[in-house]
Formats: C-alpha cells, sequence, structure tokens
C-alpha cells in the first residue's frame, strides 16, 4: 500500500510504522509519534519550534526526548504544511494495549484536526472493538490467507531452520497439518 502512494505523483507525503511484537516494550506512544514526525520531516528542513524542542528535551538529566503531548503538537504542525498525508501503521495489535491507547487518541486527534490525512491501520480482529472506541466511522476489510499462501510461508520457515536436526518428519507434518487449519481471519 504505501508503494502505491509513492507511486502517485501527487504531493503526499507517507509515514509508516510496524509494530513488532518483540520490540513491543520499546514502542510507546512518544517513540512512534517521533519515528512518525522523522519521516514526515524526511530529509527536509527541520522547523525551528520542532528543532528547539529536542535541543530543550537534550538539555534535561538523561538527554530524554520530547513528551508525547509536544511530539503530538509538532507533528501536527507537520502534517499542517503537507498537502496529503497518509500514516500506516501496521500490526497494530503487536503492541501493548498501554502503548495503543495513547498512540490511538493521538491518531483520533490527528485525523479530527487535520482533513489531509488518511490513516490506514492493520491488525488481527480482536483489535477491532478498541479501534472503533477512537474511530466509530471505522472502514474495515477483513483478510485472510489462502491454505496454500499458509502453507508456503511454513515451507520457507521450516526450510530456514537454524537446527533442522531438531525436527523430525512426523513433527514436520504435524505442523504443516495443524497450523493451516487453525489459520482465520488474520487482520482488520
Amino acid at each position: 500500500m504505501i508503494d502505491h502512494f509513492y507511486g502517485i505523483e501527487r504531493d503526499i507525503t507517507v509515514a509508516g510504522m510496524y509494530c513488532d511484537y518483540p520490540n513491543r516494550k520499546e514502542q510507546t506512544t512518544p517513540k512512534v509519534l517521533g519515528a512518525m514526525l522523522k519521516q514526515l520531516i524526511g530529509g527536509g528542513e527541520i522547523p525551528g519550534d520542532v528543532r528547539k524542542a529536542f535541543e530543550d528535551a537534550k538539555k534535561h538529566f538523561g538527554g530524554v526526548t520530547p513528551e508525547a503531548h509536544e511530539l503530538l503538537k509538532m507533528l501536527k504542525m507537520v502534517i499542517a504544511q503537507r498537502k496529503l498525508v497518509v500514516i500506516c501503521i501496521d500490526g497494530l495489535d503487536e503492541s501493548l494495549a498501554a502503548n495503543r491507547t495513547g498512540l490511538l487518541s493521538a491518531l483520533q486527534a490527528i485525523v479530527r484536526e487535520l482533513p489531509n490525512v488518511l490513516l490506514f491501520l492493520t491488525g488481527r480482529p480482536f483489535i477491532r472493538p478498541e479501534v472503533e472506541r477512537y474511530f466509530p466511522s471505522v472502514n474495515t476489510i477483513l483478510v485472510s490467507p489462502t491454505r496454500e499462501d499458509t502453507e508456503a510461508f511454513l515451507r520457507m520457515k521450516l526450510d530456514e531452520d537454524p537446527e533442522p536436526d531438531a525436527m523430525d518428519e512426523s513433527l514436520r507434518a504435524d505442523i504443516m497439518e495443524i497450523i493451516p487449519n487453525k489459520i482465520s481471519e488474520m487482520y482488520v
């Protein structure tokens, strides 16, 4: 999807974030907002207010980053200067619930105040009610992998196993049978 927007010749700025389960503790609201801010500024000129906020934050003990509400304010300022901004958050269900609350609240404020923002979120079905609390009129698309896709993915992962001798053919056959049968709707 991000590649699709990059290919359009209109003035579109894209910010994308992948919520990664192993790094979920580090993916706090301030860090995600900061990463989006960095992407939106890109290689361009850093606005003076943004530069000053980060310089002021560095002066604190330990060189902290600006707080979430400050980053949100900066993010809104940068977004307001763009014609169209697409924000993509992939794997929202992989983030910690405490971090999701702050992030969804910030995204809600952005979408409510800035009409030039398109927001795309992906996650497994259990996250849908939480997203709908922040975005009641959200459009959802259910996507389910085919059995063939699941089997191909499993074969690839099993072939990359760093300890192939730890698995016998019986275990491999069980994995190839049970997991594809258990897979259901994956993302909303």
